[in-house]
Order: structure tokens, then sequence, then C-alpha cells
């Protein structure tokens, strides 16, 4: 079975035209969700290649981190293209290089549904400590739709997600909220009833954790 990295190695150069036609049937006019209301330093967690840079806060400071070279160096010739700073890191999400308390904000985008279930926990609390108290973290993430026609469809495309991208609709970020001591804030849907936008916010009171400097 390929690791997350390896599949995203070899899918890298053909992510962008795979994903065509989501990003502008669908994704493009939820991608701005993330973004509302948020600026400062803003963590994109598993920022692949960059989708999510046009619509970046303009006075934001922004990181991206991801698991995958090949995908971070498309991000940075997109960041180039459209003449924005942003800030990229090969890192992985549920053991992040960064301090406690560090962002303003965080968004990620259809990351959590291909992180498996156990490690699910790890990467929100990670999330969550470099957060500022009060800080929001942002998921657009699929899940899986309970209308007949649309759930049929959903398992004739789930293999093909499967082996693709790793992702699947059966993650359950939502009940691992409570575990990882973030606050759920909102969970909405924004796609039918198959993509989500999920607002969680990091504690007012947080511990003195050292931070992974």
């Amino acid at each position: 079975m390929r690791s997350t990295l390896e599949r995203y190695q070899r899918i890298a150069s053909l992510y962008d035209l795979l994903d065509l036609p989501f990003e502008y049937g669908r994704y493009r006019r939820i991608r701005p969700l993330l973004f509302q209301g948020v600026s400062g330093r803003i963590l994109d967690a598993g920022v692949g290649t960059g989708r999510n840079i046009p619509f970046y806060p303009p006075d934001s400071q922004v990181v991206g981190i991801d698991l995958s070279p090949a995908m971070l160096a498309r991000a940075a010739r997109r960041a180039r293209k459209l003449g924005r700073s942003v800030e990229l890191h090969r890192m992985d999400v549920t053991r992040l290089d960064m301090p406690d308390r560090s962002f303003d904000a965080a968004v990620a985008s259809f990351l959590f549904c291909v992180l498996p279930d156990e490690r699910q926990v790890a990467a929100l609390r990670e999330i969550g400590r470099v957060l500022k108290p009060g800080g929001i973290l942002r998921l657009l993430e699929y899940v899986r739709p309970k209308g007949a026609l649309r759930s049929a469809l959903a398992r004739l495309w789930e293999p093909w997600m499967a082996w693709a991208y790793g992702a699947g609709f059966d993650r359950h970020t939502e009940q691992h909220v409570p575990e990882s001591g973030l606050e759920l804030l909102e969970s909405r849907f924004v796609v039918d009833d198959l993509i989500k936008l999920i607002s969680l916010r990091a504690s007012e009171i947080k511990g003195e954790s050292k931070g992974r400097l």
C-alpha cells in the first residue's frame, strides 16, 4: 500500500489537472469561506499545490506546510506567479516544528478527509497548540452524503479517491474535536450534503507546553 507521501509525490505533476473540474465546479466559490474574518499570521495546513493562495487575505503572513516536496514545489511556483509571499515548509501536520501560540488562525482544505482517523486527534491538537488562544481553525471537508443518488455516486467515486488521493468520505473529524481540546463553533454544508465548512476555536486558556522549535 502506498504511503501518503509516495502517493502525492507520484500525483503532484497531474494534481491540478485531475482536480480542475472540481476546482472550477465547486472549490473556487467556497475557498474564500476559509478566510472570512481572519488576519495576521495564518497556517495553511496541507497547502498542496497552493490552490488557496489567491484567496489569502492581502495583509496576512501565511505559512504553508505539506508532506510532499513535489506538491510544495508547485505551490511555490503558484505563489511566484501570483506575486504572493508565502513561507513554505515540508512538515507533518501531526508534528509541527513550530512554537506554541504562533498563529492567529489556521485553515485546511480537504486535509482531514485524507488523514486516517487514528491521526486526526494528533493533527487537531498540533494545530491547536500553535494557535493563539481564541485563534480560529477552519476546515473544508468531504463527508458521506445521505441522499440516495449522491450516496450511490460517492460509492462509485470512492475507490478512485482512495487510490489517487488516499481520501475517504468516512472520516470522523467532528467526533474527534472534544478530545483535541478545540471548541466546535460551526459545522455546515457548503456544497449540497457533500462538503462541510467546520470552524473550531483554540482554548482561551492553554497550558505552557514547550513548542517544537
